[in-house]
């Protein structure tokens, strides 16, 4: 990541592009840079030879490939060697959120992602509460709840300010007026929107979603000494437990996405890898999140 600052962002991008092809697909040439930003061919030619003055050693031209290659001293110099920077987009293709010629994967791998059903979000419902919570206003949506006292959908109004994401939902976290707290409202229950208005309580008012809570995770204690070590390399435990810092207001839904509702000690370690270490303190964090009154 060196030298950044005399490049324009563009050219900056170019030679990003071209340390990733050469690590994660195992070469480029210089039709992959036309393709990919739409250069003349002088210019990516000028690129690669830029690249190679940044960056001796790390590309190597390969004559019966007609390309680039990783060189046997590569060393980044543009981009971090984080596996997420490929298993990122590797999943939006997967999954047909973007496609291939989006991402700067070439050849995608055989890949199958566990889906989850698709949640029907309206879009204009989406575009007005975004609206709301950039010009910081209250806005009436036709809410349908699954509370028992609330069985059929009601107009409420309600001044969103952020958005949480489980895993499986999205959520607009926001201030109610009908019942004058903070609360969750899932995007795809939202029916309509109304008329917005003026603001209600403050962002910063939401203690549940301003605080955060350190959740000290470590391996199932049935787990063999050798498993254990394994586990703690997968979460990046160090002395054999690590610290997930969520808001209040997301608590739950981490704590249930790792299986860590509960004492997850009870349950098989074959198929729950991690456990909760500080068990009271979290159980007394959820209660202070009233997700447990």
């Amino acid at each position: 990541m060196d030298g950044l600052a005399t490049l324009k962002w563009s050219v900056e991008r170019r030679l990003e592009f071209i340390e990733f092809r050469l690590f994660w697909e195992g070469g480029v040439n210089r039709s992959d840079i036309i393709d990919m930003f739409d250069v003349s061919v002088p210019q990516a030619s000028k690129d690669l030879t830029l690249y190679q003055e940044r960056a001796p050693h790390n590309a190597i031209y390969d004559k019966s490939a007609k390309r680039y290659v990783a060189g046997a001293q590569f060393e980044p110099h543009f981009m971090k060697l984080d596996p997420s920077g490929y298993l990122s987009p590797l999943r939006s293709v997967a999954e047909g959120l973007i496609d291939i010629s989006d991402s700067w994967i070439c050849e995608v791998p055989d890949t199958d992602i566990a889906l989850t059903p698709h949640r029907d979000i309206d879009a204009k419902v989406l575009r007005t509460v975004l609206g709301a919570v950039r010009d910081h206003r209250s806005i009436d949506v036709h809410y349908q709840s699954m509370s028992n006292d609330r069985p059929d959908p009601i107009w409420r109004r309600i001044k969103p300010h952020a958005f949480g994401y489980d895993g499986f939902r999205w959520h607009v976290r926001a201030y109610c007026h009908v019942t004058d707290k903070f609360k969750d409202f899932l995007l795809p229950r939202i029916l309509d929107v109304g008329e917005m208005g003026d603001g209600g309580a403050d962002a910063l008012e939401d203690a549940l979603w301003q605080e955060r809570f350190g959740v000290e995770i470590g391996p199932h204690p049935d787990l063999t000494a050798s498993q254990k070590a394994v586990v703690a390399k997968d979460f990046g435990m160090e002395g054999g437990s690590a610290i997930l810092t969520v808001r209040y207001a997301m608590l739950f839904y981490v704590l249930k996405r790792l299986g860590l509702l509960g004492d997850a000690a009870k349950q098989p370690a074959r198929s729950q890898h991690i456990v909760v270490v500080n068990r009271v303190e979290t159980e007394a964090a959820l209660e202070k999140a009233e997700f447990l009154v």
